[in-house]
């Protein structure tokens, strides 16, 4: 099992524009595509509060770039994506880790 985790660090006062996004549309081309979130979080203290965090769970780094890649090249997402930022960008960087679990990990 391989863990992704990817930090969306938002433009001031955008972090709600992504939270909606997710709930409204980027969870249903999960769902299509079967990418398995294990969370969202958003930070409660740290050095921003214009962040969202959340974790994927991948059989291997294979399966991630297949669902991913089919994902991001889906017509109907980047269509959708761009409507949400019309406006003004959303997110202003990606953090991207790929993490494994220990022998003495919880999660494996």
């Amino acid at each position: 099992m391989i863990v992704e985790m990817r930090i969306y660090h938002c433009a001031p006062g955008r972090l709600p524009a992504l939270q909606d996004r997710f709930v409204n549309i980027t969870l249903g081309f999960f769902e299509k595509y079967g990418i398995k979130q294990i969370g969202f979080w958003t930070t409660l203290v740290g050095p921003s509060n214009h962040a969202l965090t959340y974790m994927i769970k991948w059989e291997s780094l294979a399966e991630r770039e297949t669902k991913w890649n089919a994902f991001q090249s889906d017509q109907e997402w980047i269509t959708k994506r761009a409507a949400t930022e019309a406006e003004k960008p959303i997110v202003e960087r990606i953090e991207n880790h790929f993490l494994t679990p220990t022998a003495f990990s919880a999660l494996r």
